[in-house]
């Protein structure tokens, strides 16, 4: 059976990582885009992190431009906008697809871990799982959910 640590990821500069560097963390995971009715959530995903991340949270962000286009083409411009607009400080990874055949095979695991409520693939940006210290994907959270009901979740796992 495959494990969140299993797999490997593409960090915004192009090069590989495994996820197995973020074992014994909690981890939130989201699909993100910057031009997005719900990019605002950034802010509180960030408050999240600057909170949590001394007790050991992490959160891993996607961009995604699969929902309308919603991202922009160049990941130094996504990069930049996650800083200046919403001084994000958490890892973003390089720009992936989290829906359909070309899924990123780490968004293909995390939603047969958690199937939505009206589908199983992932319906829009800022679809959001919670991964405990173990690796297992014990939550996942509605683009429309805003961060900061995540949180009793996210203290009851550190």
């Amino acid at each position: 059976m495959a494990s969140i640590y299993d797999y490997e990821v593409k960090k915004a500069n192009g090069e590989k990582e495994s996820l197995a560097k973020y074992k014994g963390n909690p981890l939130i995971i989201v699909n993100t885009a910057s031009k997005c009715g719900f990019t605002p959530q950034f802010e509180d995903l960030e408050k999240l992190y600057e909170n949590y991340q001394g007790q050991g949270l992490e959160i891993l962000g996607f961009p995604s431009g699969q929902f309308n286009d919603q991202e922009f083409h160049n990941q130094d411009e996504i990069m930049e906008f996650c800083r200046a607009n919403y001084g994000v400080t958490f890892p973003m990874y390089a720009k992936i697809d989290v829906k359909g055949e070309t899924a990123d095979p780490l968004f293909k695991y995390l939603v047969s871990e958690q199937k939505g409520m009206l589908t199983e693939g992932i319906k829009w940006n800022f679809t959001k799982f919670l991964i405990d210290r173990e690796g297992n994907v014990v939550k996942r959270y509605a683009p429309q959910t805003p961060p900061a009901k995540m949180e009793e979740d996210v203290k009851k796992l550190l």
